[in-house]
């Protein structure tokens, strides 16, 4: 099994997911955050986007484009994915969906990725991720029956809610993965981002026009 710094951080993942889409600064790196909601899950904090920032440049999967200003605004550093970024990215999000973390925020900012895996990739994972829940969810609740005979459930409730946490989760995950593997649940990421990009260009040609007016 990998470790947790091989994994790397949400807000690594959180990086080379908006550099996939084009190369930007960190400032834009924030605002799309906050428009996207994804800073509620990361707890957006400046100091935590520049030390995920610094850990990716250091390891060599993003690189840095240009450093300028515009008018009076402060200096601003590009970056953009290196070579083997976009596999990186790919790699990690497929070990955080597949991998029961103990922290649950943790899934929940990696399948807010969830876009940059095929959808026939996403399944599989989640499939991965089921197995290992279910023996988990087993493995409690046979430690359970056996603890039962000498301990009040008093003692016992935290595995209970354990267990429950768990299938919950499981059921959610069946529904998924039969959506994706029915087709029920897709999307195409290549047609995204070109609408993403699209969009960003439009938005910064309407900028200049109304700044040149």
């Amino acid at each position: 099994m990998r470790t947790r710094t091989e994994r790397g951080s949400l807000w690594e993942l959180a990086v080379l997911a908006l550099l996939r889409e084009e190369p930007m600064h960190p400032y834009q790196m924030q605002r799309l955050l906050r428009e996207r909601r994804e800073d509620q899950v990361l707890g957006l904090k400046r100091g935590s986007l520049y030390h995920a920032i610094h850990r990716l440049t250091r390891s060599g999967l993003i690189e840095v484009v240009e450093t300028g200003r515009q008018g009076r605004r402060p200096e601003r550093t590009t970056y953009r994915l290196a070579a083997h970024g976009e596999r990186e990215l790919v790699r990690r999000l497929r070990e955080r969906l597949a991998t029961p973390q103990a922290d649950p925020s943790e899934f929940m900012g990696s399948i807010s990725f969830l876009v940059h895996l095929s959808p026939k990739d996403a399944a599989a994972q989640l499939e991965l991720r089921r197995e290992t829940l279910e023996r988990q969810r087993e493995g409690l609740a046979a430690g359970l029956r056996m603890v039962r005979r000498n301990v009040d459930r008093v003692h016992l409730i935290e595995i209970e809610y354990q267990i429950a946490m768990i299938e919950a989760e499981l059921e959610w995950m069946r529904g998924r993965i039969s959506e994706l593997r029915s087709g029920r649940f897709s999307w195409d990421l290549t047609k995204i981002l070109r609408g993403v990009r699209a969009a960003r260009r439009k938005g910064a040609q309407e900028g200049r026009a109304r700044h040149d007016r």
